[in-house]
């Protein structure tokens, strides 16, 4: 942040005075030149997060032939083609996490290998050179009749941003090993009592035999 102007801020008014033109024309020279092509877009390190070199984008490529969509995940710097198409990445920036409105941005180059004419050989043109705009995608677009590009993330940190430690698992709720004997039971449990062996029943009593007289 410079002058008070959030970086993101002053970045999405450029593009949207400049519309995302870069003058520089040796930057077309694809791919020769390519890893050596200055950009513009007033780049600039930022005095908070994390530095410039060590933040990778991703972006998302779609080509309408097929409606076919993949990620492209860029390192500041780096370019990688797929088929005929070639991204490039120069910077990528989020909002501080402290500002009232949140963006992501990434400034990108997007080359494709095609023909100007029926009759003309392939070759590498610049279709797009500029800021790309996560919450704001209508500000810079890459027109293409085939492609789109488009950016998704910005994987950098802010202090205080730091991954949190995950929480142990609680003793409670570890599982037991298998095996294990069942618990006692409890000394405070009074015993069944002996079932009492039943009381016999009495024998009647023979009765007296009647007396004979003689």
């Amino acid at each position: 942040m410079r002058g008070g102007v959030p970086l993101l801020a002053a970045l999405l008014a450029l593009s949207a005075c400049s519309g995302g033109d870069d003058p520089d024309a040796a930057a077309t020279e694809v791919p020769k030149n390519l890893a050596g092509s200055n950009v513009s877009g007033q780049i600039v390190e930022s005095e908070y997060g994390t530095p410039v070199k060590d933040r990778v984008a991703t972006l998302g490529l779609l080509n309408k032939r097929n409606n076919k969509t993949e990620d492209v995940v860029l390192k500041v710097g780096e370019t990688k083609r797929v088929g005929n198409v070639l991204v490039k990445l120069a910077t990528c920036e989020r909002s501080l996490p402290w500002e009232a409105q949140q963006e992501t941005g990434a400034f990108v180059q997007v080359f494709v290998e095609e023909r100007e004419a029926a009759d003309q050989p392939l070759a590498w043109r610049k279709v797009f050179s500029g800021w790309l705009f996560k919450n704001s995608p209508s500000l810079n677009v890459v027109e293409h009749a085939v492609y789109d590009v488009w950016i998704k993330d910005c994987a950098m940190k802010f202090p205080g941003e730091e991954d949190s430690p995950a929480p142990a698992a609680a003793a409670s709720t570890a599982p037991k090993p298998e095996g294990s004997a069942a618990p006692a039971a409890s000394p405070s449990a009074s015993p069944s009592p002996a079932a009492k062996p039943a009381t016999p029943a009495p024998k009647p009593s023979a009765a007296p035999s009647p007396s004979v007289g003689i």
